[in-house]
């Protein structure tokens, strides 16, 4: 059965601020120690994470991790042109912050040193829920999809960075509705298991 996405979005959320901040802790190492072994992640040069908020997954012992490795590490900022989309600014320890307009933490970096999300190797996603087929729920503003759109297009032949979302367990669900424009993920990790839903070469 598939589920309705506003609801299963407010239980979610909901589920997610309610852990508590040791088992956030956690369940984020935990998820460190698989991704740090994942051979995309080993070969990976330019790996984009996330400002976790509203309970969302941690990411950043992962990004400890590629920092310790020599790797290079984004976050996402939201570009003015074009609107809605994603950039990465290059992010390392000591990097000014800015919030963007949703209060988001963002690196404070120029734009022209921004990369395009074809620049990466590896994008660390949150997402609200996922299940089987790689299909992402996320806060419905659809930042990631319309970034990531070219992934969709069969000619597309430049780079194809890996998407992973990252959440917790109960955030698996049986099956969520796909639109044509909705980018799938390539994996997703849990506290509980790694899911590889398409393999590329």
């Amino acid at each position: 059965m598939v589920l309705d996405p506003i609801q299963l979005r407010r239980q979610l959320r909901a589920l997610r601020r309610e852990l508590s901040v040791v088992k956030q802790r956690q369940a984020a190492r935990t998820v460190a120690d698989q991704i740090t072994h994942w051979p995309v992640f080993v070969a990976a040069r330019r790996i984009a994470g996330y400002w976790a908020c509203d309970g969302e997954l941690d990411p950043l012992s992962v990004l400890e991790q590629a920092w310790n490795s020599g790797k290079m590490v984004y976050l996402p900022v939201l570009a003015e042109s074009p609107p809605q989309f994603l950039r990465f600014a290059l992010y390392q320890p000591g990097t000014p912050l800015r919030r963007n307009r949703f209060h988001i933490p963002e690196p404070d970096v120029a734009p022209a040193d921004w990369l395009k999300p074809t620049e990466l190797d590896l994008v660390l996603m949150p997402l609200v829920a996922f299940d089987p087929t790689g299909t992402r729920l996320g806060m419905g503003g659809g930042f990631y999809d319309r970034s990531f759109a070219f992934l969709l297009d069969p000619g597309y032949c430049g780079c194809r960075p890996w998407l992973l979302g990252l959440g917790y367990a109960f955030q698996k669900v049986a099956a969520l509705p796909r639109q044509p424009w909705d980018v799938p993920l390539d994996a997703a990790i849990t506290e509980r298991a790694f899911s590889v839903f398409e393999e590329k070469s």
